[in-house]
């Protein structure tokens, strides 16, 4: 038997927890988890209430039952028997390949070519020729004992760059003049200054200024040769054969006649005149007349063989002797490349070299055309100049 003194400890405690309790305590648990679940899920279209929220004793009765399962767009409430959802793994980042020279050079991809260029994708080609099928050059030039002079064959490494798809136009150059940004030169032939005609007859330093008055540069050496060959070295921008032919190139032809048989206007007809840009078909990367119609000015001075040059014509984007400088250099000769609408087709090659002086006097009907780095393309388009290599993870391929 319990005595009094006991039974009256068992009515004072719960009454005392009930009073003391909130009201929140008192509710009952199944009505409490239901009364959260609709403040934490408020029907569609409406906006929430917690305060105004009711329970029904349904919705009571149906928390007893089953409180792991959550209202439609609430979050599920902690439960032993649910298990966790599986989280898929993260994909691996994807690695950009890049290409880098032997020196550390990031090669950097194409971007937007400037109206009238053309994208030189950076990385190795193969300059010069062990093999030169045309062994001595009779063309009036500097060239040492009219010997071969493109020897040894070895790989260069450029970085991207942009070449104009054509030679600069008599058109292109008279704007410049009239522009008051450029020297003033002229075709001494009659029937030379056609708007679509290479721009010829200008020195060397009349080429370069042209270049610069455009943002870019006298295309270099290098750059000329990868563009006319491709990164493999082919003997002819179309491939290592056929020989040049009038089907695809403007030389003499093979009975003597000049400019494929084409003759001037006026005087001496049969010295025959440059044709239009683009009259023949393109070559490697798309480009016009590398071979044939007007041999080209580059920026690099002359030296009898790349042997000569040395360690000026190696590495990543040589510039020739003296480092392509023209104060204090020695060197008193230019390169002009690629043969004429004047020669035959021994001339007409991607490897053919010939040098003559800047001042072009005596003179020749030579062209030329311009090319521009990354930077200057940038400028041209009014971009920022900085050119940046991928930042995402870079698998480097290395030759």
């Amino acid at each position: 038997m319990r005595s009094p003194f006991l039974m009256a400890l068992i009515v004072i405690f719960p009454l005392a927890a009930c009073q003391n309790a909130t009201p929140e305590s008192r509710k009952d648990p199944a009505t409490a988890v239901a009364t959260e679940r609709a403040q934490e899920a408020p029907k569609a279209g409406a906006a929430p209430d917690v305060a105004a929220a009711k329970v029904s004793p349904d919705a009571a009765q149906a928390a007893k039952v089953d409180e792991a399962a959550p209202a439609d767009g609430a979050e599920a409430a902690p439960d032993e028997t649910v298990k966790a959802a599986e989280v898929a793994p993260e994909a691996a980042p994807e690695v950009a390949e890049v290409l880098t020279s032997p020196d550390g050079t990031v090669i950097l991809p194409c971007g937007t070519a400037p109206e009238g260029m053309v994208c030189i994708p950076g990385g190795p080609f193969i300059r010069g020729s062990d093999n030169d099928p045309h062994s001595e050059c009779k063309q009036p030039s500097y060239n040492k004992r009219h010997a071969t002079n493109n020897s040894p064959a070895s790989t260069i490494w450029m970085q991207t760059y942009y070449i104009d798809k054509t030679e600069v136009t008599f058109g292109a150059y008279s704007a410049c003049m009239e522009a008051g940004e450029c020297n003033k030169a002229k075709p001494l032939y009659r029937d030379f200054d056609r708007p679509l005609q290479p721009m010829t007859g200008m020195s060397w330093t009349d080429s370069d200024k042209f270049c610069t008055a455009q943002g870019k540069h006298l295309v270099t050496e290098a750059q000329w040769e990868k563009a006319a060959r491709g990164p493999d070295g082919l003997l002819y921008p179309w491939g290592n054969e056929p020989e040049a032919n009038c089907d695809i190139a403007v030389i003499m032809n093979e009975q003597g006649q000049r400019s494929c048989g084409i003759e001037k206007i006026g005087y001496k007809p049969e010295k025959g005149r440059v044709l239009e840009v683009c009259s023949r078909a393109e070559g490697v990367y798309g480009l016009c007349d590398m071979v044939g119609n007007a041999e080209e000015w580059v920026a690099d001075w002359y030296s009898h063989s790349f042997a000569d040059c040395g360690a000026d014509c190696e590495g990543m984007d040589p510039l020739g002797p003296c480092g392509g400088k023209e104060e204090g250099c020695k060197h008193r000769y230019k390169v002009v490349r690629g043969g004429s609408w004047y020669w035959p087709k021994e001339h007409a090659t991607s490897i053919h070299r010939r040098s003559h002086v800047p001042s072009n006097d005596p003179y020749h009907h030579y062209g030329f055309r311009c090319a521009a780095s990354l930077d200057e393309a940038q400028a041209i388009a009014g971009e920022p100049a900085a050119v940046e290599a991928p930042s995402a993870p870079v698998q480097v391929i290395a030759p």
